[in-house]
């Protein structure tokens, strides 16, 4: 998942073509300019992570945000006739400080929560959304962009300024720029709502996903020696010395409910994870739920488009929601009878052991490993002791150092957020292109999950390097003890990785066209297909070391490794897919009231949703579409990414692999590097000299 800034409504940072900031917020502005400034420090300025205090973060922003006024008026005073150079570039321009806020206060927003900071942020949210519609719906500064858009065809532009001038002038038209006086009014009481709503979810998931299950010592049956070692780690955290804890994420309940052989544990444990905020408590996200898509439905309508999701997809590959609910179904049957498939081996397994059960939820993962090992002569706990966390950091160097040529150097001269944190340059071709920021542990008030974040975009206008980070969630081991990670938690950590790369990559000129600032339904591209080189043998031959023997996985457990790649992808596929059909019919549902829990249950009938699967992320926890509005009616975007991927993969393969042959220099030249300095449709293009083929897509998932 690709995560940007909490605050920025721009791109970049710097102080180029503007004065210093106009701060009108008093002492508090000035003791927290800090957050304002351009970065110091080496590497071209790094974010001043050490002097961070949550009280400057609001008189920060206000002062950011004055800053951006008197620029916004600077560009709007001009009497010559509006110009692509006085305009658009200097709009570019505008805002610099304002991101440089937004940058630093997304990493206490995702990394470092804690009370103080949430009421912190439950009082700026509203704000900086009534900032957003300010600058998109001011009247002035719009006449002058659509002056010069309706000129652009006499400008002489080249690709990048032609793009740029149409998502400028898009961006604002979108943003109820044409709306009467009165319709602007009430949008921005609605993105004001919004606003307050998504962080009211934020913080109620946050605190689910911070409580526990503590057990004893004789609940321990079939749990890996690694994971008991963690699980104590974090009961002593929480004060339970003596005890071991199972906390609400993902990362804790899948190893649980795969390894644990009390079936009454996982199904404790796994309850817990999937009613996170539908408690009928203070921190349940039902209503708020409800809510958010109320608004957005009536917002989509003052914009003038049928719906929500007819709004977000406009702008996407995908274009409407009927061709992405065309590409899901089409996915969603072949996957539901593969479940049943796999659903039939695992019932086999439990009546042969006379156990008497009806697979549930909560056996899946148990008895998946089971099949896994019936079938495949192969289980978790033979591929986990080659994973350690620290070697798969350095297969992913490998490959990008291979692939693109980067170097990451570790570095302890810039700031960090955490003494968890560790720094990298990143150099290519003898010049550094940025730095690189990792924190991979669990802490409380770290969001859930995996992502990656850019601090600062590349820009060769503003002279910046990219800077940008990998976030994770691992539970630490004991001191002296590698950490040992799933296969599935190898691939997140390249599939994140795979973000940074793109990052990494940009060659653009206008910072809001650098790196990951493309559709969403694309920016999965390149971090999905970067998964694919994990389990190359020359990937493995290095990296895939066995923590204790010290010798590199053998070759017939690589094999069985291949031989079991489609292993499971029923699951996996209904799984996601149910989450991407439910959030498009949220979307697609129009003004009328919802109650999200009812509608899941209903739309999951009717899709024949099989009852041993929930949703990967049920609505109360579905932040990806309920914490902001960055992936509403957007989650179906690693689908029609992965028919991208699935396609790209075989061309790869076909002329050598990543690692020799023309293709990496051709998908660095044509993906990675170009942003969204032309449309997505046409970098796929030139990089496969044709539209993508989604039979690849059935072929990879093994439902051709």
């Amino acid at each position: 998942m690709n995560r940007r800034s909490a605050l920025g409504l721009m791109a970049g940072a710097s102080t180029v073509a503007f004065a210093a900031p106009v701060f009108a917020q008093g002492g508090g502005a000035i003791a927290s300019a800090y957050l304002t400034q351009p970065w110091s420090g080496p590497y071209g300025g790094v974010p001043p992570f050490d002097k961070v205090k949550i009280a400057d973060f609001e008189p920060a922003t206000l002062a950011a945000m004055d800053d951006m006024r008197a620029e916004i008026r600077a560009i709007t005073m001009k009497r010559s006739a509006p110009t692509f150079q006085s305009i658009i570039e200097a709009f570019e321009l505008s805002g610099q400080a304002y991101d440089r806020v937004g940058s630093v206060y997304s990493v206490w927003d995702s990394n470092l929560s804690n009370d103080a900071f949430q009421a912190v942020s439950a009082k700026l949210s509203p704000v900086k959304a009534a900032f957003g519609d300010e600058i998109k719906q001011n009247p002035d500064l719009f006449q002058r962009i659509e002056a010069v858009y309706n000129q652009r065809d006499t400008l002489k532009l080249n690709p990048q300024q032609d793009r740029l001038l149409w998502k400028k002038y898009k961006s604002f038209v979108r943003a109820g720029a044409k709306l009467t006086p009165e319709q602007k009014k009430e949008v921005a009481d609605i993105n004001q709502q919004l606003a307050t709503l998504f962080d009211a979810f934020s913080k109620n998931l946050k605190h689910d996903e911070a409580q526990a299950t503590f057990i004893t010592k004789d609940d321990l049956a079939g749990l890996p020696e690694n994971f008991i070692a963690a699980l104590a780690a974090k009961a002593k955290d929480l004060g339970k010395d003596g005890l071991y804890a199972v906390q609400n994420t993902r990362s804790a309940m899948e190893p649980f409910t795969t390894y644990s052989t009390r079936r009454d544990l996982r199904e404790k444990i796994w309850r817990a994870y999937v009613m996170r905020g539908d408690n009928n408590d203070q921190w349940d996200n039902k209503a708020i739920g409800a809510k958010i898509l109320k608004l957005r439905a009536r917002r989509a309508k003052l914009y003038g488009y049928p719906t929500h999701a007819h709004w977000r997809l406009e702008i996407a590959m995908a274009k409407t929601p009927e061709n992405a609910m065309n590409l899901m179904e089409a996915v969603w049957g072949p996957a539901v009878n593969r479940v049943h498939e796999e659903v039939a081996d695992m019932q086999k397994i439990a009546d042969a052991e006379g156990v008497k059960i009806t697979i549930a939820p909560w056996d899946y993962r148990f008895y998946a490993e089971k099949v896994k090992k019936a079938k495949y002569d192969l289980d978790e706990s033979e591929i986990k002791p080659y994973l350690q966390l620290d070697k798969i950091q350095d297969a992913m160097f490998w490959c990008a150092n291979k692939m693109y040529g980067f170097e990451f150097i570790k570095i302890t001269d810039v700031p960090v957020f955490h003494p968890d944190v560790t720094t990298y340059k990143v150099m290519r071709a003898g010049k550094q292109v940025g730095v690189w920021y990792y924190d991979p542990y669990a802490r409380e008030g770290k969001s859930s999950g995996a992502w990656e974040t850019e601090y600062q975009s590349q820009s060769g206008m503003l002279k910046h390097i990219c800077i940008c980070s990998n976030n994770c969630n691992f539970i630490k081991a004991q001191p002296g003890q590698p950490i040992l990670i799933s296969w599935d938690d190898a691939e997140t950590m390249f599939h994140e990785f795979g973000h940074a790369i793109h990052a990494l990559s940009s060659n653009a000129w206008y910072p809001s066209q650098a790196g990951t600032n493309t559709a969403t339904d694309f920016v999965e591209f390149p971090s999905q297909l970067n998964e694919h080189w994990l389990p190359l043998p020359v990937v493995l031959n290095q990296f895939a070391i066995h923590y204790e023997t010290g010798k590199p996985m053998p070759k017939a457990l690589q094999e069985k490794l291949v031989r079991s790649s489609k292993f499971n992808q029923g699951f996996a596929t209904v799984e996601y897919l149910a989450c991407a059909l439910i959030d498009m019919k949220y979307h697609l549902a129009g003004e009328t009231d919802i109650d999200i829990d009812a509608f899941e249950k209903t739309e999951l009938t009717k899709l024949n949703m099989p009852k041993e699967i929930v949703m990967r992320h049920r609505p109360t926890q579905f932040a990806h579409i309920f914490s902001s509005d960055d992936y509403s009616a957007g989650y179906y975007s690693y689908l029609w990414s992965d028919a991208l991927v699935a396609d790209a993969y075989e061309k790869f393969m076909k002329e050598g692999g990543p690692f020799e042959g023309p293709t990496a220099k051709n998908y660095f030249d044509h993906i990675l590097s170009v942003g969204d300095t032309i449309p997505q449709d046409v970098a796929y293009r030139n990089f496969l000299g044709r539209d993508v083929n989604r039979d690849a897509l059935m072929r990879q998932r093994g439902f051709a």
